[in-house]
């Protein structure tokens, strides 16, 4: 073996951009795990006691950033697979998902709440894009 072959570094772009979320959802997986040894017995014990669904939940928010975080995830990938290689499917995804979220939990939705949603929503999904794309070179979806 020599010396250059260990020092080199070989990318498969079609697959680098997995590498990350592969990581958080084996970190998640653990805690999940490590959540049901140590909880397991009084979340169980919680359930079986009666009614256990929080009193005075919004159920809009709930289920809305369920399903809003769901299609994001999902389309993600989708819209990467146009622009491969380039982060696009995390920056054109991010925008309507942050502005969506951000609408969805507003108590009051005027024009000036609206346009800070909106600035929010294009200003800092590029911010984070710029930075982890351009500058740090990490491959997005």
């Amino acid at each position: 073996m020599s010396q250059d072959s260990l020092l080199g570094v070989s990318i498969n772009f079609d697959t680098s951009h997995t590498v990350f979320p592969t990581i958080i959802a084996v970190i998640l997986g653990i805690l999940f795990v490590a959540i049901l040894v140590t909880r397991g017995k009084t979340m169980l014990a919680a359930v079986g006691n009666g009614p256990w669904w929080p009193v005075g939940i919004d159920h809009m928010r709930f289920f809305g950033t369920i399903a809003g975080t769901v299609v994001y995830f999902l389309a993600m990938p989708a819209v990467g697979d146009l622009f491969p290689n380039t982060g696009l499917g995390f920056y054109l995804c991010s925008i309507p998902y942050l502005f969506g979220m951000s609408v969805l939990y507003l108590h009051e939705r005027g024009r000036k709440q609206l346009f800070i949603a909106g600035l929010n929503a294009i200003i800092a999904p590029s911010l984070v894009w710029y930075i982890l794309s351009e500058l740090f070179n990490i491959s997005l979806p």
